[in-house]
């Protein structure tokens, strides 16, 4: 006959290397939750000598080398609605107006000058602090190539370019060349998202406008023996310079020095660039506003002090996506930036790792930089370069400290107002680091997932109406991950409902392969005693006290303050938490050892998974060794 009671276990100790094999006193059973049913099956799998049948609890752990179970039962936690009054949904695309035009302009400035007046001194001055800053420019004896056709060339330089600086000067007005460059200029600096900026070169605005002083004098010569043409081509120029003249210039005697100017042009065209040069995001992202003034109010953009600051949460949650945000919203107070994406795939060994101090380098520091050789080297360098600058440097997916070692070595590495925002799965990598500040990314509640999903199954914020009840299912299996929401929203559009009902279906089975690869990367970096206490817990004691595990399982206590530090677990007072798809993520793993046979993996929970294995090997008990309660 089935033995049908429960039972309590007899003193024994815990080893790892029985995997929970275990028998308890009565002092250690009074503290474990009353539905908690462990057995010491010493001899479970010796076929030889098999008197009794095993009972069918409904959760069960066995390891193959000691050939000992664990039976368990699963605490059931409770449903949790989460609801939300304030959700909010935030836009960081172009709008179609402006998203429409996708051309890439060959030079981001073009310098127009007249050469005996100022191409040795103020716009050769200018010319640099451009190119030092990475901006292309467009000057026309650096760029055309000698034996050309300067005015063909020209005209395609000035067709090329987004921004146009004008510099007037007292013979600008005198040279033909000059006026032809300003009449095109005009003319397509007129067409939309293109800038030109006027700039009075020891010259009054008045003059250059009303063509008094030398430009009147030049007009008066070039109005000598004109023929009709002519006369059309100087109206053409004279319309040109009063309408570039009446857009905001710069006058160099409001200045008194060349470099304060030349440093006012050069941060208007980094604001302008850097308005238009945005990391993509998608055209509506959900409750972004609450993510991006909680970050505002820990990176401070006002303070004088270097300030390192921490995105940290479970993979899927919206690390990257958030920094992108941040990024193109504080950037342009930033004249050194970079966003360096995927360093954990991007940094393997010291090879990769320099590959990724070059791009450091040459994304904040514009122009020559040193070659650097190797890593220790690149420290040098990059503290060297960067400590007087106010830099914006965004290190995305970090999982280790040799990565912000040799990255963002530490505070001291930066000039003053810098920021450096890291995303990582690790909030002690975080801390040893030593961030002044942390942020962690919570799921998403159930409105602002509801909205998530239907964006990528419906293309509008609400389900249709055949299909709410079904989104509501997908909702609540998802919990709230963004990642996961998106996967499935884009999977199941314009599927029928038969369709989303059979998908249902599967992923109570097995989950979605996308998502679970990008969650089980911290698993895969984890050691062995971290991944075994983790496996433990997805298939057993989620929803317990930390206490009771440790108690249970050897070396517990440390391997749950690392999977809390990597947000596979979160601990809610002293119970374990952790997040539904993460739970089946581990348990996949445990499939996967033997995916067509349960008798084989190292963990069992699914009471019939468990009445199979035991039915199929036709286990009996010899011996028991149980104390009937």
């Amino acid at each position: 006959m089935d033995i049908d009671m429960k039972f309590s276990p007899q003193v024994q100790s815990i080893q790892r290397s029985d995997l929970l094999s275990l028998s308890l006193n009565a002092t250690l059973s009074a503290h474990l939750p009353p539905n908690f049913f462990p057995i010491h099956l010493p001899e479970l799998f010796s076929r030889n000598s098999l008197n009794a049948k095993l009972p069918l609890p409904p959760s069960l752990k066995r390891n193959q080398a000691s050939k000992s179970l664990l039976v368990v039962t699963q605490k059931e936690g409770k449903k949790t609605t989460m609801t939300s009054t304030n959700t909010q949904i935030i836009s960081y695309s172009p709008s179609p107006s402006s998203s429409q035009s996708t051309h890439q302009f060959t030079y981001e400035v073009f310098l127009s000058f007249r050469g005996e007046d100022t191409r040795h001194g103020f716009t050769d001055h200018l010319y640099e602090a451009l190119i030092s800053c990475g901006i292309r420019t467009f000057r026309d004896d650096e760029e055309l190539a000698r034996g050309g056709v300067i005015a063909s060339e020209l005209l395609e330089a000035i067709e090329e370019s987004k921004i146009f600086v004008i510099i007037f000067s007292e013979n600008y007005g005198a040279s033909r060349w000059c006026l032809d460059e300003l009449v095109k200029i005009s003319e397509c600096g007129a067409t939309e998202g293109r800038l030109i900026l006027p700039i009075f070169y020891h010259v009054d605005p008045s003059h250059v406008r009303k063509q008094r002083g030398s430009y009147e004098k030049a007009f008066v010569d070039h109005e000598k023996e004109a023929d009709e043409e002519k006369r059309e081509k100087i109206q053409k120029w004279r319309s040109a310079l009063a309408k570039v003249v009446n857009l905001a210039g710069y006058d160099l005697q409001k200045y008194q020095y060349e470099t304060r100017l030349i440093k006012e042009i050069i941060d208007v065209i980094l604001k302008e660039l850097n308005s238009k040069l945005l990391l993509h995001v998608n055209r509506n992202i959900v409750g972004m506003n609450f993510h991006l003034e909680e970050l505002k109010s820990l990176i401070k953009i006002k303070s004088n002090d270097v300030r390192m600051i921490g995105i940290y949460g479970l993979g899927g949650i919206g690390k990257t996506t958030i920094a992108k945000v941040v990024y193109n919203n504080i950037s342009h107070q930033f004249k050194s930036r970079i966003f360096l994406e995927n360093v954990r795939e991007r940094s393997k060994d010291y090879s990769s790792l320099l590959q990724l101090q070059k791009e450091l380098l040459n994304g904040v520091v514009k122009g020559k930089n040193k070659e650097i050789s190797n890593v220790h080297e690149g420290i040098n360098v990059i503290r060297n370069k960067f400590h007087s600058k106010k830099v914006l440097l965004i290190l995305d997916d970090v999982d280790n400290l040799k990565q912000l070692e040799f990255l963002a070595g530490g505070h001291g590495w930066f000039g003053p107002r810098s920021r450096i925002i890291i995303t990582s799965r690790d909030q002690h990598c975080l801390n040893v680091h030593g961030v002044d500040a942390s942020y962690k990314v919570e799921a998403l509640n159930y409105e602002e997932s509801i909205q998530l999903f239907c964006q990528h199954a419906f293309k509008q914020n609400i389900p249709k109406s055949d299909y709410v009840d079904l989104s509501n299912h997908v909702v609540n299996y998802v919990k709230g991950l963004p990642l996961a929401l998106e996967v499935l929203g884009s999977f199941l559009f314009c599927k029928s409902v038969p369709e989303w009902e059979s998908t249902l279906q599967k992923l109570k089975k097995k989950a979605n392969i996308e998502v679970q690869n990008v969650l089980k990367i911290t698993f895969d970096g984890l050691d062995k005693t971290e991944q075994e206490t983790f496996l433990d817990i997805a298939c057993f004691f989620k929803g317990w006290n930390e206490n009771d595990v440790t108690r249970l399982v050897e070396h517990a206590r440390i391997g749950i303050r690392v999977l809390s530090d990597k947000c596979l677990i979160t601990l809610f007072g002293n119970t374990i938490r952790m997040h539904d798809l993460v739970e089946e993520m581990g348990r996949e793993i445990v499939r996967h050892e033997h995916p067509k046979e349960p008798g084989e993996w190292s963990r069992l929970w699914d009471p019939k998974d468990i009445s199979l294995v035991l039915r199929k090997e036709m286990v009996w008990i010899k011996c028991i060794n149980l104390l009937y309660i």
